[in-house]
């Protein structure tokens, strides 16, 4: 019961030796995550935690034959390293660092149509599948196994979407934090797709919030496309015109579109219940399911 990552998702931290990198691929590998290496230029030949670090991805992806990478480099250099693990065989990049200028990510998102790698993030807080393996920062005692895919641009709201239905029985079966910057790599409508051909996702929870009009078009594409029950959550619906809120993709213009309320709508069109609270989505799975 799973997309994207599980028990045999072998990863590469990049950014290993820094304080984020170390810290969470602690807590990676007390998840159970199989971490087969690092990569840091210039740390080549030392260990963290006991796991080999080279001096280049290629070499660490090649000498452990690596599936996945998970991206702690500092903005500046963020850009080089996705660059770098799109070079690579790698089939998924997870990149969780906040604050990649856009300009850098137009040219990451130009390379990633050239390769048949995905790309989670950035700005995100990675991907889990409970139970086998979770890669980013997402606290993993709240999850539990089950059959609810969810999928959303906010950590914060993930955390909180996942904790009511956990505290229902209601278990997940892999959850996507795509990130909620304005150029990612994974959208909503890429996560719909891997769960509606997963014959073990039954129910699939879709947290977004204002700014841009990715919603909308996952409406769309919902309706077309979606026979698995979907409910869904939209975050910033008292947020005054022009003022970004929390996210660098979320902000309304002022010219209707991007809202909340309209947001909604595309999704009620869909047949999509919409959550007022984190507890009233759990309301909904729980009754599709």
């Amino acid at each position: 019961m799973s997309v994207l990552v599980d028990d045999d998702t072998r990863v590469v931290v990049q950014g290993i030796t820094g304080g984020e990198g170390k810290f969470h691929t602690d807590q990676m590998i007390e998840y159970g995550t199989n971490i087969v290496a690092g990569a840091v230029p210039g740390r080549g030949g030392e260990r963290v935690s006991g796991v080999p670090v080279y001096d280049t991805l290629q070499s660490a992806v090649t000498e452990h034959d690596a599936t996945a990478v998970v991206v702690f480099v500092p903005p500046a250099f963020a850009a080089d390293a996705m660059f770098e693990a799109l070079d690579t065989s790698v089939d998924l990049v997870v990149t969780i660092t906040e604050g990649v200028p856009q300009q850098d990510m137009s040219r990451v998102y130009r390379r990633l149509q050239e390769t048949d790698t995905r790309l989670i993030g950035p700005n995100c807080p990675g991907i889990i599948t409970p139970g086998q393996s979770k890669l980013g920062i997402l606290p993993g005692n709240i999850f539990t196994e089950g059959n609810v895919g969810l999928v959303s641009r906010s950590g914060t709201l993930t955390y909180q979407v996942v904790d009511n239905l956990t505290q229902r029985d209601i278990g997940q079966s892999t959850a996507i934090g795509i990130g909620g910057d304005p150029i990612i790599g994974t959208d909503f409508i890429d996560a719909l797709e891997l769960f509606e051909a997963d014959t073990d996702t039954d129910a699939i929870v879709m947290c977004g919030e204002i700014g841009g009009e990715d919603e909308e078009e996952a409406a769309a594409y919902i309706d077309d496309n979606v026979t698995t029950p979907v409910v869904g959550f939209i975050a910033g619906r008292t947020a005054p015109p022009g003022k970004r809120m929390g996210h660098a993709g979320a902000i309304v213009s002022g010219s209707g579109t991007g809202t909340a309320a309209s947001k909604i709508e595309a999704l009620e069109s869909a047949d999509v219940p919409v959550g007022d609270t984190p507890a009233a989505v759990a309301d909904y799975v729980e009754n599709r399911l």
